[in-house]
């Protein structure tokens, strides 16, 4: 079936822009680069998309749901807080360099739009700083940890650990030593927070 006979859904313009924007990269796909892909005009994506802006932090969101629950289900598991923050870490480190390398034309998207500071970003984070505040809490419940906030403890992990999943840090994410770097930083990390 010709793309214009196959209903248009949100679904599938984000399909469509993913792969635009692979085709492309961030700086050149355009909307109406997306409309033609779909068989369409680009006003169609218009009515399901406001923006490009919009079209774009759609994509990311999309992008980035199943890290976002690979890692909540890491934060909500049960067992020791200190493995649970270690695995959670080494995941969201993994995930990120796995990323980068695998899909880097929508990596480059997701930078450009951290750059941006989008709300899309900004709500990935928090999410992410959310799960690392479960786990500390368990952890200050369970007297592993001996950290008196569990969302600022939350916060400063994060911020402490940026090398390893901030994008603006992703040319270093292959590098031969930084794996033994990310591994001092959380046992750095994980000592500063024994009682």
């Amino acid at each position: 079936m010709p793309p214009s006979e196959t209903p248009l859904t949100p679904e599938r313009i984000l399909e469509a822009t993913e792969d635009v924007l692979r085709r492309y990269g961030p700086a050149k796909a355009t909307v109406v680069d997306v409309a033609r892909a779909l068989g369409v005009s680009h006003g169609t994506v218009y009515r399901h998309f406001r923006t490009k802006a919009a079209l774009r932090e759609a994509v990311a969101v999309r992008w980035l749901a199943p890290e976002q629950g690979d890692l909540c289900v890491i934060a909500e598991d049960s067992g020791a807080a200190e493995e649970r923050l270690r695995r959670w870490l080494g995941s969201l480190f993994e995930a990120k360099r796995r990323r980068a390398g695998e899909d880097p034309e929508l990596f480059a998207t997701f930078l450009a739009l951290a750059r941006e500071n989008s709300d899309a970003v900004a709500r990935h984070i928090a999410v992410l700083i959310g799960q690392l505040e479960v786990i500390v809490a368990a952890g200050i419940a369970d007297g592993e940890f001996a950290a008196d906030d569990a969302a600022a403890t939350a916060r400063a992990l994060w911020h402490a650990t940026a090398r390893f999943h901030d994008p603006a840090h992703a040319h270093e994410w292959h590098a031969p030593e930084t794996a033994a770097d990310f591994d001092e930083v959380c046992a750095l990390l994980l000592r500063g927070l024994r009682p």
